[in-house]
């Protein structure tokens, strides 16, 4: 299974992928935006769905 990536361009850090998140793998960062801890992630891609912009995927 995949991980979590942020497109970094598109985040506009609203925080409903960390709110989401059931494994607390996702905060937002000092520069506004969302940040996977990876080691956390299991790819269960609550954040995808939840993304109102589609910046956060599970790339398989």
């Amino acid at each position: 299974m995949g991980k979590a990536k942020v497109n970094k361009t598109s985040c506009i850090g609203c925080g409903a992928c960390v709110a989401s998140c059931p494994h607390a793998a996702i905060s937002i960062g000092p520069d506004g935006k969302a940040v996977v801890d990876q080691s956390r992630c299991v790819g269960c891609k609550t954040c995808e769905s939840v993304c109102p912009i589609s910046a956060i995927c599970v790339q398989e």
